[in-house]
């Protein structure tokens, strides 16, 4: 067994092996969300702690993890008689992002319950982590039904394995850590909230301390045994402050003046439900006894807003999380005030006067966006009825970034047909759950029994299998294997028209919060996203594909506009990005979503250019939208025919909209791909 590095030896991440601690002292706090770039030592510190917790009691033989002081009453091997019980060191179970459900939670042996009316139940690694830490690396990338099984197992401290009606029960009470990198996606907030604590980590910038990490791991890595034994020291007295922080933990008292605080400071921040006042208590409380203290104070109060609130604050994909510290501060304040404190008293009442969090520069500010329009393309008759005023000067020079136009709910736009791909929210698939729509043979381990088709194929076998009482002879070959159709994530690639024709101060703004809506779309659908614009001479990926859809936000915030419409360029950009992806992920399915007026100029012919790009796609049978971006009273048309090229739709940006005339926006007709 490898040596782990040890947890006091991990320089800087005071926020992170707090977090850990707190947890390790109070596993009630509801575990920790460590987010923060790779090689800032994350798994590292998760790892290390399983060092430091204290040993566990537990009942010799139970493949649970029983406590033989109060064995579970329902625990599948019991009942336990009494007996001293064995210890053993804490364990650190991962589970890989991969794992399917049964691995998570424990699967029945189907076949054995049907014939025989057993439960037998083989544990998974809920089991494993009870009473111990339960490791999720890459967490934002788990699937949502897995994270939803592992957070709702955390809140009720028990897990509960169900299949066609046998159903078994077990405790699952562990230490939930988890760790991602923002830049790979990230967790839906009503997940983040099921989170107790989060901390930020990012590599420090001191040349000291990088300098001391560096050397600390090379020391490490020449003698794992050597490096460990040195800090043992370190590592038994942390141990003995845990155990007694915990000792000490029922007896510290929380004041009704600390909980108006807390309850003032969720108030002031906006934090949605109840949950942030629990956690920042039980970690108020945690931060007292892992002080030494018998109370809790106001810095506790604060230290726990800072670890329980910031994850909190966040209403969509594209907010940063993170909490003002001045008005914290200026929250604890109005709550210690009105909590009868003599100076200054608040008049409005405990909370009261609070103003809201005011904005920094992108919080209502003024459009910084540069002149109208600078394209260097002829103004069509498009341009001239649009209201549009010209480029002060005119030129092909570089337009300033435009602020995006506000957010709105869009209309439903999926891929035809029936897909494999991984599970998300917006094309139909065969997934492994959803409706059950037939049944087939299992090709690996049996996961959803299909019973009335099992029973059908097992039933015209009775007599010659001897059948005599009222149980159901089973075989192996008589399991079948629902099958289930529900919705998938896509690759939704935008190819968005940045030149002069778009550049208008007003146009591009629209554009821009249009193209914002459907990336918001695609966070709430579980896609992965990419950003292709084109313009000037040529074409770019701003972004490749990614699950990121905060990135590709920040992407289209700063995107310039100006110049020519090498609209042929972007098509054919967005043709090679989806080239690779196709090797990458064959069973993710694309959707091609280009935001351009339709016109193309530079080149010879561009507009012939374009239509072969377009129909090269729809050769391969991408599925297309055009967002067609034209304005003004007389209009040309020419986003439409590119959507015929595509062999895919158009909607205007008006139609795009949710609320608009419904059924304008309707799915790929295969007959529309062929055209």
């Amino acid at each position: 067994m490898s040596t782990p590095y040890p947890f006091t030896a991990i320089v800087g991440q005071d926020d992170l092996r707090l977090g850990l601690l707190l947890n390790a002292v109070s596993p009630a706090v509801g575990g920790v969300l460590v987010r923060g770039e790779k090689g800032t030592a994350k798994s590292t510190a998760v790892r290390a702690l399983a060092a430091l917790m204290p040993e566990v009691a537990v009942v010799a033989g139970c493949r649970f993890s029983c406590d033989p002081g109060v064995p579970d009453p329902a625990c599948p091997d019991g009942p336990h008689e009494a007996a001293p019980g064995v210890s053993r060191p804490a364990r650190t179970v991962e589970l890989p992002v991969g794992a399917s459900e049964d691995r998570l939670v424990g699967a029945l042996d189907i076949e054995r319950a049907l014939s025989e009316g057993v439960k037998a139940f083989e544990p998974g690694l809920l089991a494993d982590a009870h009473r111990g830490i339960l490791y999720v690396d890459e967490v934002n990338l788990l699937h949502d039904h897995l994270v939803d099984l592992l957070l709702d197992a955390a809140a009720m401290g028990a897990s509960y394995v169900e299949r066609e009606g046998v159903s078994v029960r077990h405790a699952a009470r562990f230490l939930l850590v988890g760790t991602m990198n923002p830049e790979e996606g990230e967790l839906r907030p009503q997940l983040l909230d099921r989170f107790g604590l989060t901390v930020e980590v990012a590599a420090s910038r001191e040349t000291d301390l990088r300098v001391e990490v560096v050397r600390r791991r090379l020391a490490y890595d020449d003698d794992p045994a050597g490096f460990a034994a040195r800090w043992a020291d370190e590592e038994a007295a942390l141990r003995e402050r845990i155990v007694a922080a915990r000792a000490l933990l029922p007896r510290v008292v929380l004041g009704d003046g600390v909980l108006r605080q807390i309850a003032a400071t969720c108030a002031a921040f906006e934090v949605d439900g109840m949950r942030a006042d629990i956690v920042m208590a039980r970690t108020a409380t945690a931060l007292a006894a892992w002080a030494g203290r018998d109370e809790v104070v106001a810095d506790d109060v604060r230290q726990a807003a800072l670890l329980a609130l910031p994850h909190r604050r966040r209403r969509n994909p594209f907010d940063a999380p993170g909490l003002d510290e001045d008005k914290l501060d200026e929250a604890l304040r109005d709550a210690a005030d009105g909590d009868g404190g003599d100076d200054d008293p608040d008049p409005d009442g405990p909370g009261g006067g609070v103003p809201p969090q005011g904005g920094g520069p992108d919080d209502g500010g003024t459009d910084t966006g540069g002149p109208d329009d600078g394209g260097s393309d002829a103004p069509g008759p498009e341009q001239t009825g649009s209201g549009d005023a010209p480029a002060p000067g005119g030129g092909a020079g570089e337009q300033q970034p435009v602020r995006a136009g506000e957010p709105f709910r869009t209309k439903m736009l999926s891929v035809p047909g029936l897909g494999e791909g991984a599970a998300g929210r917006r094309s139909r698939a065969r997934t492994e759950h959803g409706r059950t729509t037939g049944s087939r043979r299992p090709e690996g381990a049996l996961t959803k029994l299909h019973l009335a088709a099992t029973v059908q194929a097992a039933a015209p076998h009775q007599r010659a299998r001897g059948r005599t009482g009222r149980g159901l002879v089973v075989r192996r070959d008589d399991l079948r294997q629902a099958t289930r159709e529900g919705r998938e994530g896509n690759l939704v690639l935008f190819v968005v028209d940045a030149s002069g024709s778009m550049a208008a101060r007003q146009r591009m703004s629209a554009v821009k919060g249009a193209v914002m809506s459907l990336l918001l779309d695609a966070y709430q659908r579980r896609d992965k996203v990419g950003l292709v614009t084109f313009r000037g001479k040529d074409a770019e990926v701003v972004l490749p594909p990614t699950s990121s859809v905060d990135a590709a936000a920040a992407r289209l915030e700063t995107l310039p506009t100006g110049g020519r419409t090498p609209l042929a360029a972007g098509l054919l950009k967005a043709h090679d990005v989806l080239r690779v992806e196709r090797l990458r992920d064959p069973s993710r399915r694309a959707l091609l979503v280009v935001v351009t007026d339709g016109r193309a100029t530079g080149g010879v012919d561009p507009v012939a250019l374009a239509a072969r790009a377009g129909r090269l796609h729809a050769s391969e049978g991408t599925a297309s939208v055009v967002v067609d971006c034209e304005s003004g009273i007389v209009r040309l048309g020419l986003a439409a025919q590119l959507a015929r090229d595509l062999g895919g739709g158009a909607v205007t940006l008006d139609e795009l909209r949710a609320d608009s005339i419904a059924g304008l926006v309707k799915d790929i007709t295969a007959a529309g791909r062929a055209a």
